[in-house]
């Protein structure tokens, strides 16, 4: 019995989170802008766990632990401190302006706020597809990395079998990815469906307390095992670590600031937008622009020491994305404790998923069933539209999970916020810029998907890929962002009533 008290403690946790999810879905006031925006009501704190907890993924902490298994210390900088910095200047920057304008004009989706700013309905119609397609590996991050940690959970250890052995033959008694992925969609999706974004800001809240507390918990333990910090450090080995062909270990000087532009993808989530639009006041932004990097501190650090510290106990064979779930198994040996830790990294994992899945049938919903659409509808049928996208993304969601789990949690999360940030040039120019015109939005879009399909194209469909050591998120960035310019520059302006309204 006490040998499956991590999974039953795993069990016990997906059963709270429904229910508490569940019960805030009764606080669901049949709406479709509660379904959708919360009815603008969530304050400073639930912004910020909310939103910080949608932004700490799978990628963050299972991909995190794997990238400094096999690169070292410098995962840190690559993304933590960076992120820390300009995640927080989105925030002020975007965010609070975003917010703003939409509340006066009653948007719920960014598209909404684009087409509105370059006077154009066509130019909805062109993102659409690509923030979706963007989204959906942000998803697939997600469900692979709780299959990956499951999996690393309750394989065979050395000459024990597998936790399942008479279940699973075929994975040798591990829970295999098809039997998580679909726990954690299901979970999803019902307290989705039971209260939109109330109940997502809820579940998020009770998800990011979770994974940060059991987080530092997992840290203490672990680095207590090892003799502390000091000895945990000095019993890492380099011999795990990635070369680069001039032989030193760690990321070449122009990789690690080209890393930089890769944060400002949080400018142009779709599901962080919406997010922004449930703040209650424009208030709510202070706690989370200043609080946002040391909650990024708390995660990461324990995150990143833990792989370091992995390249001391366990093989160079050891496959990179069971590492974190390994190294709780291995040093905690407590099973509450390692079933505490590892529903804290599920907490991390679906507390992004939720704010997807709604997204996407937030924008599917507004930009493109009611869009120009004659026929009235109710909030119960505009809501029963949005229920049913986000079962169809679930599902596609789930079936690629399968076919793509040996993809690396973090290759796939870099390529698909790579996207994301090479759009930035789109709402800074939007707020920002007076000039910007609808053919430059056009034409900016455009040319950073090309440029961006171009680089995918070359990695591989999501290895890692650089351009003469400089990252491909900066390359398309720069290149959205002089399209931008010189077309806007030579194409007519926006009418002065759109100027008004925005500016």
């Amino acid at each position: 019995m006490q040998a499956y008290l991590p999974v039953i403690i795993i069990v016990i946790y997906l059963a709270l989170l429904l229910g508490m999810a569940m019960f805030s879905g009764k606080l669901f006031r049949g709406t479709s802008k509660d379904y959708f925006v919360a009815s603008n009501s969530i304050g400073p704190f639930m912004l910020l766990m909310s939103v910080f907890g949608t932004t700490m993924t799978a990628f963050a902490l299972v991909g995190s632990t794997s990238k400094a298994f096999t690169l070292g210390v410098g995962t840190y900088g690559l993304m933590a401190s960076s992120s820390g910095l300009i995640h927080a200047a989105c925030f002020f920057l975007i965010g609070i302006k975003v917010w703003a304008i939409a509340k006066r004009h009653g948007y719920v989706t960014q598209i909404q706020f684009f087409r509105n700013r370059f006077e154009s309905n066509a130019l909805g119609y062109l993102l659409f597809p690509i923030l979706v397609l963007l989204v959906i590996p942000y998803l697939l991050i997600g469900v692979i990395g709780a299959s990956k940690t499951m999996f690393g959970l309750t394989k065979a250890k050395g000459p024990n079998p597998g936790m399942f052995p008479e279940l699973f033959e075929s994975t040798g008694g591990a829970i295999p990815p098809w039997l998580t992925g679909a726990v954690v969609c299901i979970v999803v999706l019902c307290y989705i469906f039971a209260g939109g974004s109330r109940a997502a800001a809820w579940a998020n809240t009770f998800q990011t307390i979770v994974f940060m507390v059991m987080g530092v918990l997992a840290f203490t333990l672990i680095s207590k095992e090892l003799g502390g910090l000091q000895a945990a450090i000095e019993g890492a080995k380099d011999t795990h670590l990635v070369r680069t062909q001039s032989g030193h270990i760690g990321v070449h000087p122009i990789t690690f600031l080209t890393y930089m532009f890769i944060p400002l993808s949080v400018g142009m989530f779709p599901h962080l937008f919406q997010h922004w639009l449930t703040a209650k006041s424009a208030k709510s932004f202070r706690l989370t622009v200043i609080a946002h990097p040391i909650c990024i501190m708390i995660v990461w650090v324990p995150c990143v020491l833990i792989g370091i510290w992995a390249t001391g106990q366990l093989s160079a064979q050891t496959n990179p994305g069971t590492v974190l779930s390994i190294m709780v198994v291995k040093l905690i040996g407590n099973p509450v404790i390692v079933g505490l830790v590892t529903a804290g990294i599920l907490a991390a994992i679906m507390s992004s998923l939720d704010s997807q899945f709604l997204c996407l049938g937030t924008i599917f919903t507004n930009d493109i069933v009611l869009h120009n659409s004659k026929k009235r509808r109710s909030d119960k049928e505009i809501v029963k539209i949005a229920r049913m996208f986000v079962i169809g993304i679930v599902v596609l969601t789930y079936i690629l999970s399968l076919v793509l789990y040996d993809k690396s949690v973090f290759d796939l999360a870099v390529w698909c916020f790579s996207g994301f940030a090479a759009l930035t040039p789109l709402v800074l120019a939007a707020l920002y810029w007076k000039g910007a015109t609808k053919l430059g939005a056009f034409a900016s879009v455009i040319a950073t998907v090309i440029a961006w399909a171009y680089f995918f194209h070359k990695s591989g469909y999501g290895g890692e890929y650089t351009v003469n050591h400089i990252m491909p998120a900066a390359i398309c960035w720069v290149v959205g962002a002089v399209v931008m310019i010189v077309v806007s520059l030579i194409t007519p302006k926006p009418s002065s009533a759109t100027l008004r309204k925005f500016f």
